[in-house]
């Protein structure tokens, strides 16, 4: 797992055995999910849910199949089953500048939201306070817009900007480095 100092992720603050458990259980909670679609529990599927858990950022597809051990399983069963997951919830998308998916787990709970550098690609979780507000102001919109008569109303928000120098006594919160 990348190292992190940001305050809100599930895992932050936890020795690695607990953290370790933590992961057993999401992965545990994604597995029921799957069963309760009715999807066959496959090797490579556990092997895409874990390697998604151990990077616990957004990452593309090509990452993710290159983090995956060699006899794992092929590209093309990488792109399906991200597929497959994110319609039963259990993966967010998120997209690069240029268009590159990002996928990372999310089995509900709060919507993180991140912000991409345009130039190094880096990718940064937005404090908790700023998400909280974002998802304020979301819930409104949503609310009013099922008023209106919509239904199963969701959205995709992306921040892009360039990264500038950090405040000073500012906490490092880069959680990945995606490729072009």
């Amino acid at each position: 797992m990348f190292a992190s100092t940001q305050t809100n992720h599930p895992l932050t603050g936890v020795d690695e055995t607990t953290a370790k458990l933590s992961r057993k259980g999401v992965l545990d909670a994604a597995v029921n999910r799957l069963r309760g679609a009715g999807l066959r529990i496959t090797q490579p599927r556990i092997s895409i849910l874990e390697t998604l858990l151990k990077v616990g950022r957004p990452a593309s597809i090509e990452q993710i199949h290159d983090s995956l051990k060699p006899s794992s399983c092929d590209l093309v069963t990488v792109y399906r089953c991200l597929g497959a997951f994110e319609q039963l919830g259990l993966v967010r998308r998120s997209f690069l500048p240029n268009g590159t998916a990002l996928y990372e787990m999310h089995l509900g709970g709060d919507h993180r939201y991140h912000v991409i550098c345009k130039e190094s690609k880096a990718v940064e979780e937005i404090d908790a306070e700023t998400a909280a507000e974002l998802r304020s102001a979301i819930q409104r919109v949503e609310r009013t817009l099922q008023e209106r008569g919509y239904a199963d109303v969701s959205h995709v928000v992306e921040f892009f900007g360039v990264a500038g120098p950090k405040p000073r006594g500012a906490a490092n919160v880069t959680i990945a480095r995606a490729r072009s």
